[in-house]
């Protein structure tokens, strides 16, 4: 029989503890059921470094990624394809990157188009394992990007929040300026106001001589509408006109206090910590004050918020009264808020985590003693159990000591079972060794000049001060174009270690790991007495009632599917080919199983691959149905960080903004970048026929003729259907020729290529191809047209794009047997530019006016824990940051900001 080694609490005066051996089947059941949950249910976490906290239309986003095993934080060999996206205020996905993971590791970019609007926009990053567990654990940070290229106007929005009989009514004052400041009047302005996407108010309005605009609607339906956003057109003249969005967080000004007793429950009879948080209508912590007093209006404790609103109070409760909690805010206004009730009966524990070597634990209960009744402690983190120990009740209250080294950095989730091994009450504390990597950064200078060569030396240690192995990522930033705060960065300790492992909002995460302290230990443990954590739920686990998988994690990239008759019957041992249509060519086969399934392996390919997939079934006949496996894709919910969306986007970054406007000014002025040049107004007095989602390299409807699907209507056969249609084509054993063609080779007459969707089939496809799904028939006869198709085109080329009810299906079956597929291939990153001015062919004219001044996602330390890093300055002067994050081999994790001068 297994033995469990556990720790007893000696509950006489000093709280030693003890181990020793013990059979215990229903302590065995819980360990059990929580090993079996870890070893079934791996937890991955992964972070991103992007290169500075906000952008600009026409910037690229850099980002550095590190996925990790939650349970040790090494580097994970789980997952080995990770996904990341570029979600805007809309929650729609804009941009969606595929990038394979090297040891946990991977970088890549974003490049913001001008298709791109200004506004608030969100980072996600997720591997397919993480999507077991809910969206609320991925990667997700909001980001503010603004219009430095084509913006002529600035706006800022002001709210007011009144109550009506109807509602909530919000009056909204924007003012518009130019972007020198001056107040645009007079002008028109039409507006539409959306709450959680829904409708509420359309309307048009003049601003007044100082610029400004009211915009008053009511929210009828508080407990439903939440927020959402005005959408305005300002109409500058006869020909321009200008778009701007602003967030609407709330409908109301009014605040909202929760109150959290320590480990669940208030019990009669058992002092109480009980932690509060006060949040206004915004989402972010307010200031607050108080006092507690029962029904009697006698006052029992006073309390004061720290930090982010949250605060905490001591309170003996009895279950013959009801509490009061009477809060005043900044404003001076007063509110009360009741308590939670008290309970007769319970548990509670109650731990400090003040001490530098233990933990202090105390359980009291209200419960009778009972012969041979035994209690239970359990602490895991990341859902590894560290401690285990079990303890009669033989009094109200015990104390105990449990030493901090017993368990690794990160959030440790103490929980107490009752005599009938039911989960009775719990604690989340944070236990912080300190065990970062230790990085320094140094110059070979005190300080620089203006597009001077800077050498930096990277040497980094583990924790116990030996040289470490690493993969690190850089970023240096000239600080009086980038200016932000340390303490609301997500940085790869405050989102692996705190933010991964807790639902909700944290407002401000990275400030209880900059420059600790002991008021920031005392507030980082009033945030984990408020907010709420669970990776599952004990009812379940203890009743063997565990979640179902839905993803497998992804190492490679595949194409997969079932073969069927056209009844739907499986087809087996039938032959499947996969070949590429664009990128790199190559072609593959294999045979369906008994279930006539498939599966091509270890596949790669870039994002800009498609495939075409053909197959025939055992008699090497055609009619087939081909069905590919797909996994769906990840749903976008709403924002959890929506208290940190910017409501003036260019307003709050302008300095940033009138940079960049300078630096792509001058980057036009030297031809560096392309001038937009105004053309004179032309009258189109014919138009070709129009032509949808075409493949056609020439551009869509540049083609000598083109057939439409109105042409096709009483077709059976494409091949016949062609035949007369276009001067100079016949067909011939269903292939497609262009007389001119017919004997202009030695090898005999060379067919028209055909290329549907973007996939270059074989000629002779062409009569197997589907009439009814076919929308267009471009024929491309002239050298003019058909050359830009290189040898493939010398016999002419017949481009068919098929029907669609949009242009973003990514696989499309032609005829039975046949099929185009184009999944998401592989992301390459692209290399950040970094100047030399060293060599004489840089243009010295052209100002330097960067603000992210050097990026690199792979610095690899060597055996002796350094590396050395070069570039060239910019022409800014001021501090320049250096921001550096990374991961040595065993999973130790770092961070260190650097500073330097440029004169």
């Amino acid at each position: 029989m297994k033995k469990y080694f556990i720790i007893i609490f000696s509950i006489i005066f000093s709280a030693s503890v003890l181990g020793f051996i013990i059979d215990d089947e229903p302590l065995k059941k819980i360990l059990t059921q929580i090993e079996k949950y870890r070893l079934q249910y791996p937890q991955e976490k992964v972070h991103l470094h992007l290169d500075k906290p906000y952008y600009a239309i026409g910037d690229n986003i850099w980002f550095k990624a590190y996925v990790v095993n939650a349970e040790k934080n090494e580097l994970s060999t789980l997952s080995r394809i990770l996904y990341v996206e570029l979600i805007n205020d809309k929650d729609s996905i804009k941009k969606s990157l595929k990038i394979p993971l090297e040891l946990g590791l991977t970088w890549g970019d974003f490049t913001l188009s001008d298709s791109l609007r200004e506004g608030n926009y969100r980072i996600r990053a997720y591997t397919t394992w993480m999507r077991n567990f809910g969206e609320e654990y991925f990667f997700d940070k909001t980001i503010t990007i603004g219009n430095s290229i084509s913006n002529t106007v600035l706006t800022q929005v002001d709210y007011s929040y009144t109550k009506d009989p109807r509602g909530q009514k919000v009056l909204a004052k924007i003012n518009y300026s130019d972007m020198a400041g001056q107040p645009l009047a007079n002008k028109e302005v039409s507006y539409h106001v959306e709450l959680d996407f829904r409708s509420i108010l359309k309307g048009k309005g003049i601003t007044d001589a100082m610029g400004n605009l009211q915009v008053s609607f009511v929210n009828n339906q508080p407990f439903v509408l939440k927020s959402g956003r005005i959408s305005t057109t300002i109409r500058l003249d006869d020909k321009n006109s200008a778009n701007k969005n602003f967030p609407v967080k709330s409908t109301s000004n009014e605040s909202v206090v929760q109150f959290f007793p320590e480990s669940g429950d208030l019990v009669n009879g058992i002092s109480s910590r009980i932690g509060f948080k006060a949040v206004s209508s915004d989402g972010l912590g307010i200031n607050v004050s108080g006092y507690i007093s029962n029904q009697n209006n006698v006052r029992l404790a006073d309390f004061k918020s720290e930090h982010a609103g949250m605060g905490h109070f001591r309170l003996l409760p009895e279950i013959t009264d009801n509490y009061t909690a009477h809060i005043t805010f900044e404003d001076g206004s007063e509110k009360a808020y009741p308590l939670p009730k008290v309970k007769a009966n319970g548990y509670v524990l109650s731990v400090s985590n003040t001490d530098t070597d233990d933990l202090k634990i105390r359980v009291s209960t209200t419960e009778t003693a009972k012969p041979d009744e035994e209690i239970t402690l359990i602490a895991q983190s990341n859902g590894q159990v560290h401690f285990v120990s079990k303890n009669k009740l033989t009094s109200k209250t015990f104390n105990a000591s449990i030493p901090k080294k017993r368990f690794p950095t990160g959030i440790l989730q103490l929980t107490l079972f009752s005599g009938q091994n039911e989960p009775v009450a719990e604690r989340l504390v944070f236990i912080n060794h300190s065990d970062f990597l230790q990085i320094d950064l140094s110059a070979d200078k005190p300080e620089y000049k203006k597009r001077e060569k800077v050498k930096l030396t990277l040497e980094t240690k583990d924790p116990e001060g030996k040289p470490t192995l690493g993969s690190f990522s850089i970023a240096i930033l000239d600080e009086s174009k980038v200016p932000f705060n340390e303490a609301d960065e997500t940085t790869i300790m405050s989102n692996l270690l705190l933010s991964s492992d807790l639902k909700g909002f944290i407002e401000q995460p990275n400030y209880y790991f900059d420059e600790i302290n002991e008021d920031k230990v005392r507030q980082l443990d009033i945030l984990l007495l408020t907010q709420g954590w669970r990776r599952f739920e004990w009812k379940n686990i203890l009743a063997d009632n565990y979640p179902t998988l839905v993803y497998q994690p992804e190492t490679n990239l595949q194409v997969s599917g079932k073969v069927t008759t056209m009844t739907g019957k499986p087809v087996i041992g039938g032959k499947v080919t996969l070949f590429s249509a664009s990128g790199d060519v190559f072609m593959m086969d294999t045979i369906t199983n008994v279930n006539g399934e498939f599966r091509f392996d270890n596949l790669i390919f870039n994002d800009s691959t498609k495939f075409v997939i053909q197959a025939r079934n055992e008699k090497d006949r055609k009619n087939v149905e081909i069905l590919l496996d797909r996994i769906p894709p990840q749903l976008v919910t709403k924002n959890k960080n929506e208290a940190m969306l910017e409501v003036n986007v260019n307003r709050s970054m302008l300095p940033y903004l009138k940079n960049s406007r300078t630096q792509f000014d001058e980057l036009r002025r030297y031809g560096v970048i392309g001038r937009n040049i105004l053309l004179d107004e032309v009258k189109i007095v014919e138009r070709k026929q129009e032509v949808k989602y075409s493949s056609n390299l020439n551009g869509p409807g540049r083609a000598d003729a083109i057939i439409k699907a109105d042409q096709l209507q009483n077709c059976y056969d494409l091949a016949i259907c062609l035949q007369g249609r276009v001067a100079g084509l016949i067909i011939r054993d269903g292939m497609a020729y262009l007389m001119r063609n017919m004997g202009s080779s030695f090898r005999g007459p060379v067919p028209m290529q055909v290329v549907v969707d973007g996939a270059f089939l074989g000629p002779e496809f062409l009569s197997v191809i589907n009439v009814q799904d076919v929308e267009t028939v471009e024929v491309l006869k002239s050298g003019a047209n058909s050359a830009i198709y290189g040898s493939m085109g010398g016999g002419g080329v017949l481009i068919i794009t098929t029907k669609r009810g949009d242009n973003n299906n990514n696989y499309r079956s032609y005829s039975p047997g046949i099929m185009s597929y184009k999944p998401q291939g592989f992301f390459k990153a692209r290399e950040f530019y970094s100047p030399n001015y060293a060599d004489p062919a840089i243009n010295a004219k052209i100002p330097d006016l960067r603000t992210t001044i050097y990026w690199n996602p792979n610095v690899i330390s060597d055996t002796t824990g350094k590396a050395n890093i070069e570039f060239f300055n910019s022409d800014g002067t001021g501090n320049y940051k250096a921001i550096v994050e990374g991961i040595n081999i065993n999973g130790s994790i770092g961070r260190k900001v650097f500073r330097y001068s440029v004169k």
